[in-house]
């Protein structure tokens, strides 16, 4: 193989076809060449990152550019020939992703989500009716499977017989003993089922990165194919690992992350679908009054015919009258065909569940509330979710909260379809008390926010807002706090439900460790972190989800007074707004969640400069001045520590909406200057330090988030996607040079990585006419063990299964001979 190289006066170049190569191996491949000969180069200051290759099976990739700094200039120009056999090694070709940032490592923390105080405190009827709408949010939560990842339904139904055929410990002895894998390697492949298992699929729900086993895929296979699961059913294990096994370990650039297919894989389209794709389906939808919250988007191609499929969710699959399921409709040029009938099995088992939660609701709205989600899940009807959702917001401070359905829309890149979540939780007393006072302030609290109040709702309605000790939660990932529902038009008229998940805000600051800054702030975080945050998930979710009005026009009539309202930005009469079919998720598609997730953070540090509020969470005097310096200081340190985690350097896209939020939150106040927030490089390529100068929050601070609130408030009530875009898009600019080069600081916060925490949650078991609540070790065996004891229905892995199959010739190319038989 022949490499061309050129050695130019500032810098040593080396480029490659089909390769992507880390610094250590490109330093490795130079020592072994003639090339470290070269006294310039053996003096060189550091090695760059090389740019991702983006490609395909089959193609060649762009080309792949690696350079190497030298300390002092030089003019010699030449060539020479490397050994080609170091290009064909493994570890050279092991290094075509790096590895550590799609495995969770065997020292992965677990942590225990307890909750038993609080159901304990149940009543026998309580138990029940949270038992049944636990088992109802599990297998929901399977759904999950189907919308991440074409393998994801297969990858379940693998691991989840490996652990049901036989104990944890006799299937770590038996691999051990038969010599086919050592101790390590049954560890690693446990904390690679928890890691599947707690992000509902093969991708983080978390930064949306692809998971993969941190052992090699021989291992891997020697310990399935020795397990009671295989011996037991040899030819469905060894079909099911013939199906899912290449997929399992493949990095190649466009399975890394979850997005579009020319970016990335996702089962909410089919991989023929483009962003373009996806907004003529939206201008169809916008149409014909449907939304996107529970279906997913099918594209089938006949020579020049399109036909889009619009799949609801729901039990029943026949076309019957329902008034939204629409006759095939054509729509610029194309067929249009709304159908139902996703994920039916896994549905009919919620709606099963649901109904047993029934005869044990406490009262009228509670029935009328499952009533309503029953119907939607066996129809498909988004309209009887919502109907379910008035019932659940009228239903004030009950004993046991729960709320299902499809949720949020961070996961689908055009930003609308729901990804299944369900969950379960006790009243934590005490704490709600707090948000209750909370709420009791939020109208003042209101006024001081810094848009003009004819930007604001023209009347607050209190919500119910609640601490909760969370019993189940199903989905890709815990929440610290949730503003539910989503549906614009309930939030703006009938208001919502704030929830803060008390049992998970302490849990998951357990055992952490913040870098990237001094002792003294590293002092303060641990004293004051949880509480600090306790006030930042309040305001967020409250004032923060909770505030400002979306400007209407339906009809000929106006929700806002269009002579006399006044843009503050322009100083003139607002000229934009939504018009009739609408919504906030159809305007905003893919900018929507990590937008306003930036205006609820904003809000939720504006507000925490009043003292009132720190005093409702017992924060008085010398400690309301630590957490309100705590609250700013770790929101900073989110962006600038954490957040480039969820950054894709190849194709420059932020993966995690809650990271490019806090990211564009720095940038904001980094740009406020006056010493306010600095970040320096302490040690070249190896550490860095944030410090904030606490004394300037109450100016300097608050100006800069007060100035950007404005604008956030402002294009999101009247709709102006196009200056949200580009106001947002320079703050999320991840720059190479500069005063602040943050692409190659990367490397440096990457180095730091911290693993992710994995919540261990509890089973309630039915045992006779007693209801038992079963608690697990907070480790990778307890975890596993968990999930081997939750699913009391043995049709799981066979609907999974039927499901996979029903879609496959959708989402694979060629379906390979050898999973016919799935």
């Amino acid at each position: 193989m022949m490499v061309q190289r050129k050695v130019m006066a500032t810098s040593v170049v080396l480029s490659l076809s089909n390769w992507t190569v880390s610094p250590g191996v490109l330093k490795r491949f130079v020592s072994r060449s003639k090339f470290s000969q070269c006294s310039r180069f053996k003096s060189c200051s550091r090695y760059s990152h090389p740019r991702v290759c983006r490609g395909a099976t089959g193609r060649t990739f762009s080309t792949s550019i690696l350079s190497v700094v030298p300390r002092e200039g030089g003019s010699s120009i030449f060539s020479a020939v490397f050994d080609a056999r170091f290009l064909h090694s493994a570890a050279f070709k092991m290094t075509s992703a790096d590895l550590s940032l799609f495995t969770y490592p065997n020292d992965t923390p677990f942590v225990e989500l307890d909750c038993s105080s609080a159901f304990n405190a149940l009543t026998e009827k309580e138990k029940l009716y949270a038992h049944y709408l636990s088992q109802a949010s599990w297998y929901g939560g399977l759904i999950v499977y189907v919308q991440t990842s074409p393998e994801a339904p297969l990858i379940f139904s693998l691991l989840h017989k490996l652990i049901s055929g036989e104990k944890v410990e006799d299937l770590k002895r038996t691999a051990v003993e038969c010599g086919e894998a050592t101790e390590e390697d049954v560890k690693a492949l446990l904390v690679y089922i928890a890691g599947v298992f707690a992000n509902s699929g093969n991708y983080k729900g978390f930064g949306d990165s692809k998971i993969v086993p941190n052992l090699p895929r021989d291992r891997l296979e020697k310990i399935v194919l020795t397990s009671a699961a295989y011996k037991a059913d040899p030819k469905s294990v060894q079909t099911l690992w013939n199906a899912c096994a290449d997929h399992i370990y493949s990095l190649e650039p466009l399975r890394q992350h979850l997005g579009f297919s020319d970016k990335g894989i996702t089962t909410y389209f089919t991989p023929n679908c483009t962003q373009k794709d996806s907004e003529l389906v939206l201008n169809f939808m916008k149409k014909y009054n449907l939304e996107g919250y529970n279906n997913r988007l099918f594209k089938y191609v006949d020579g020049s015919k399109v036909t889009y499929e619009i799949r609801m969710a729901s039990v029943l699959e026949k076309h019957e009258d329902e008034p939204f399921l629409l006759p095939d409709t054509i729509y610029e040029g194309c067929t249009f065909r709304v159908t139902r009938g996703d994920y039916s099995g896994l549905l009919d088992l919620v709606c099963q569940n649901l109904e047993k939660a029934k005869g044990y609701a406490s009262n009228e709205l509670e029935t009328k509330m499952l009533e309503h989600y029953i119907k939607s899940f066996r129809t498909g009807s988004l309209e009887a979710h919502k109907n379910g959702s008035s019932a659940w917001i009228q239903n004030k401070g009950p004993v046991v909260e729960t709320y299902i359905g499809f949720i949020e829309t961070y996961r689908d890149p055009a930003g609308m379809r729901g990804e299944f979540e369900g969950f379960v939780a006790m009243v934590n007393k005490e704490m709600s008390a707090k948000f209750g006072a909370l709420v009791a302030n939020a109208e003042p609290l209101l006024k001081e926010l810094p848009w003009p109040s004819t930007f604001e709702k023209d009347q607050f309605l209190k919500p119910d807002y609640t601490s909760l000790d969370v019993l189940t939660f199903s989905g890709s990932g815990i929440p610290a706090g949730i503003n539910i529902p989503n549906y614009d038009e309930i939030r703006q008229s009938e208001g919502f439900k704030n929830v803060s998940l008390g049992n998970v805000i302490p849990t998951s600051f357990k055992g952490f460790r913040h870098q990237f800054l001094s002792d003294e702030d590293v002092a303060l975080m641990d004293k004051y972190a949880v509480t600090a945050f306790e006030v930042c998930v309040g305001l967020h979710e409250l004032l923060g989800h909770g505030s400002g009005k979306l400007f209407r026009k339906e009809g000929e009539k106006y929700n806002f007074d269009v002579e006399k309202v006044i843009n503050p930005l322009t100083n003139s009469k607002v000229t934009a707004w939504y018009e009739e079919g609408d919504t906030y998720d159809s305007k905003f598609t893919s900018l929507g969640s990590a937008y306003e997730e930036c205006r609820a953070e904003c809000v939720g540090l504006y507000l925490s400069l009043n003292e009132s509020v720190l005093k409702i969470f017992g924060a008085e005097g010398e400690d309301a001045e630590n957490v309100l310096y705590i609250n700013w200081l770790n929101m900073l340190w989110c962006g600038a520590a954490k957040a480039l985690e969820m950054y894709s350097p190849a194709s420059k896209t932020w993966l995690q909406s809650h990271s490019q939020a806090r990211y564009v939150i720095l940038q904001v106040c980094l740009e406020a200057g006056e010493g306010f927030v600095k970040v320096t490089e302490t040690e070249p390529g190896k550490n860095l330090l944030l410090t904030v100068d606490r004394s300037k929050i109450k100016t300097v601070g608050k100006k800069a988030i007060g100035d950007f609130l404005v604008k956030l408030q402002v294009y999101k009530s009247t709709g102006d996607v196009k200056s949200a875009q580009d106001m947002f898009n320079k703050y999320s600019e991840v720059n190479d040079d500069g005063v602040y080069p943050w692409a190659q600081w990367r490397s440096i916060i990457l180095a730091h990585k911290q693993p992710r925490k994995i919540m261990v949650q509890h089973n309630t078991l039915l045992n006779g006419a007693k209801l038992e609540l079963l608690k697990y070790p907070a480790t990778a065996e307890g975890f596993v063990q968990s999930w081997s004891e939750r699913l009391s229905s043995p049709k799981v892995e066979g609907i999974l299964e039927s499901l996979w199959q029903k879609d496959a010739k959708n989402f694979y190319s060629e379906v390979p001979a050898q999973v016919a038989s799935v």
